[in-house]
């Protein structure tokens, strides 16, 4: 590790590499720096099975950190070192480096000292976490959706993962689908509605935006001392997409009241309270972007994404199991049932979410809540 350090233009001498974290896609190391006055840093090895353009993915990654920096300069922002991931260029002037030898693609960023994440999901965290995603999201706004590449390519693509179920119940090779047919069928019986998103799009009425795409409380930093947010961490998914990924990806994951595997569906709860608290900060930083149907559909992108993750987890388990690594045999069917249970949940709290949302729009609440 220490000689590929030395393909980037760190500063300081190497006294400790350990790993770091706990993430499921890169491995990723702390670098401790001996010299008091000279920055520590994050090795990590990018996972090239996931993110298989990694050139593409150091370009991403360079413009939104650039741009994210100027936003935060003209807005007279302190301490941006600490509110903005940087990354450190190599000898060829790239933020990535490949190994010749084993073909193995890694990048270095500035560690971010005396900063934390936080894995518990309450009502403030997640307040927290909707301001901060929406201004991200308000910070990119004016960044055109054509200047990224897409690091995994029709990520929150509804059409396209229907169509992927659609192929595996054809092909059936695990010899699930007769089992389960009354659950394809409930599936697709919403399938039209669900792909709403794409239709608008091509239409010319939904335009897509730059995303984080993976918005969950634990890819937030903040400062160990004071509390105060710092900065949004994992930036690879950050790409064009339709609004609805950031917004109805956290609801998915933040607002049930249970795992997403958990097999007793009766445990399955839509919290609304997690919604309220999401939907408020969220709504305070990206009300400054979104178009009127976009703010609209904000129920719909709840919706989605429980939704999605049920066609994803039965495609899977059609398939035989090999995208997510299951502990038994019906584990992915559990997980898409499961996830089935909290969209029809979701979906029955319709009333209720539009009605919030008007509500957080209307001139004296919006005024209070800042």
């Amino acid at each position: 590790m220490k000689e590929i350090l030395r393909h980037f233009k760190t500063e300081g001498t190497v006294s400790d590499i350990a790993p770091l974290g706990d993430g499921l896609i890169n491995d990723t190391y702390r670098v401790t720096t001996a010299e008091t006055d000279r920055p520590d840093y994050v090795l990590q090895r990018i996972n090239t099975n996931v993110f298989t353009n990694p050139e593409a993915l150091g370009r991403n990654i360079s413009i939104v950190t650039s741009h994210l920096r100027k936003k935060l300069e003209a807005r007279g922002a302190t301490d941006i070192d600490r509110r903005v991931l940087r990354f450190i260029e190599t000898d060829e002037g790239r933020n990535w480096w490949q190994s010749p030898a084993d073909g193995n693609c890694w990048r270095v960023s500035v560690f971010i000292s005396d900063a934390v994440t936080l894995d518990a999901v309450d009502t403030h965290s997640c307040r927290e976490a909707g301001q901060a995603f929406g201004d991200y999201e308000l910070m990119l706004s004016d960044l055109s959706a054509d200047a990224l590449a897409e690091t995994i390519p029709q990520f929150h693509n509804m059409e396209l993962r229907l169509s992927q179920l659609q192929q595996a119940i054809r092909a059936d090779v695990a010899g699930r689908a007769a089992a389960t047919a009354d659950f394809i069928a409930d599936i697709m019986q919403q399938a039209d509605a669900m792909c709403l998103g794409e239709r608008l799009h091509r239409e010319g009425r939904l335009p897509r935006r730059i995303c984080h795409c993976d918005t969950k409380v634990n890819n937030m930093m903040f400062d160990r001392h004071s509390g105060r947010f710092l900065l949004v961490i994992d930036l690879d998914t950050t790409m064009p997409s339709l609004f609805f990924s950031d917004y109805g990806d956290f609801l998915r994951s933040a607002a049930n009241a249970t795992a997403e595997d958990d097999p007793r569906l009766e445990n399955v709860r839509f919290r609304d309270d997690i919604f309220r608290a999401f939907t408020e900060g969220y709504i305070q930083s990206a009300s400054q972007f979104l178009t009127p149907p976009e703010i609209h559909l904000l129920p719909y992108a709840a919706e989605l994404f429980p939704y999605m993750q049920a066609v994803r987890f039965l495609w899977d388990y059609l398939c035989g199991d090999h995208y997510w690594k299951c502990r038994y045999e019906e584990h992915n069917l559990d997980r898409a049932r499961n996830q089935w249970r909290l969209f029809l949940q979701v979906k029955a709290h319709e009333r209720m979410m539009s009605d919030y949302i008007t509500t957080l729009l209307q001139p004296t609440t919006r005024h209070l809540s800042t």
